[in-house]
């Protein structure tokens, strides 16, 4: 594309504000109009951007002004919003997941494929500091067979938003795909997958949910992944460790170690400011410049996949292959 890519925000919310920012900075792009869920939030979102709104995330992809369309609202409804602006033409950046069924992700996919449109899913989880510090430690630890990902979210009360709803957030190694994704990114492909999960509450609305998932690999790491949020929860934690045949990386929020016999190195991790701007802007370089983007969406899919057998091993309360 050589023109201003005209773009339309589909959410009001973190992710939506900052790339609306960045659209409005940035000479090569232009947001055109957007669309939002609760009354305040839209004449918040209007009035900050300076910026149309419309009533429905249909006018977004019908608008004959909008070439890119940013998707940052409910996960339930992702799959139908991307079909529906992948039909007429646009180019997709969504927030992860693409869908909630890896099924009609797959068709996703093929169909911007068919289309010849951009369809980019955001993890900016692997352009954060934590990741990418992780990831150029690991060869000082040798070959790596264990890893642990803990995060703990406590919420007090417990918010009655969309993101503590099960049919709209979805189950939580879907919608917090990063919790699988950092292992498939890391590791490589899952050959079993062995998961528990709990919810607090009794209504559709949950209190707090514990989920947590044994991985394991081809090349035989064995990873645990554990999320949990809500009001049962007392300490934020967010902890990553990978034992290796020569030493051990620990991150423990944004600290980072290096463990080897006596010797304990810190590494350095930055922060996570300023990442949805950055993926914003990649995408701009990939539409008017073909820069290649940093994440594929065949790899969000296969994270996804992880995650649906995860939640089937839940549910049926046995180990899944994954072929």
């Amino acid at each position: 594309m050589t023109d201003i890519i005209r773009a339309g925000i589909i959410g009001t919310g973190y992710a939506a504000t900052q790339r609306a920012l960045t659209l409005q900075v940035d000479e090569r792009s232009q947001l055109v109009v957007f669309s939002g869920h609760t009354p305040e939030k839209t004449q918040e979102f209007a009035q900050l951007h300076e910026t149309i709104a419309v009533e429905s995330w249909q006018q977004i992809v019908e608008h004959p002004d909008v070439d890119l369309v940013f998707i940052c609202t409910i996960n339930r409804d992702h799959g139908a919003i991307a079909r529906a602006a992948l039909e007429v033409g646009k180019h997709i950046v969504l927030e992860y997941p693409i869908s909630l069924d890896p099924q009609e992700a797959e068709s996703l996919i093929a169909l911007a494929q068919t289309k010849g449109k951009l369809l980019h899913v955001e993890h900016i989880e692997l352009l954060g500091g934590l990741h990418q510090a992780l990831r150029q430690s690991l060869p000082a630890i040798g070959n790596a067979f264990y890893a642990r990902y803990v995060t703990n979210v406590p919420k007090h009360p417990a918010p009655q938003r969309w993101t503590y709803h099960q049919e709209l957030f979805g189950f939580p190694f879907k919608a917090a795909l990063p919790h699988i994704h950092r292992f498939t990114n890391l590791f490589g492909q899952v050959a079993t997958v062995s998961c528990q999960a709990r919810f607090w509450g009794n209504s559709d609305y949950y209190t707090a949910c514990l989920c947590t998932a044994q991985l394991r690999f081809k090349n035989g790491l064995i990873g645990e992944v554990t999320y949990g949020k809500g009001d049962i929860f007392w300490q934020s934690l967010r902890n990553f460790e990978v034992q290796g045949e020569q030493g051990i990386v620990l991150f423990e929020g944004e600290k980072g170690m290096l463990i080897r016999d006596e010797e304990r190195t810190p590494i350095a991790v930055e922060g996570r400011r300023g990442l949805f701007v950055k993926d914003t802007t990649m995408v701009l370089d990939y539409l008017t410049t073909g820069t290649p983007l940093y994440s594929s969406p065949e790899e969000s899919l296969y994270a996804l996949k992880v995650g649906e057998a995860a939640y089937q091993s839940a549910e049926l309360g046995k180990m899944i292959s994954i072929d």
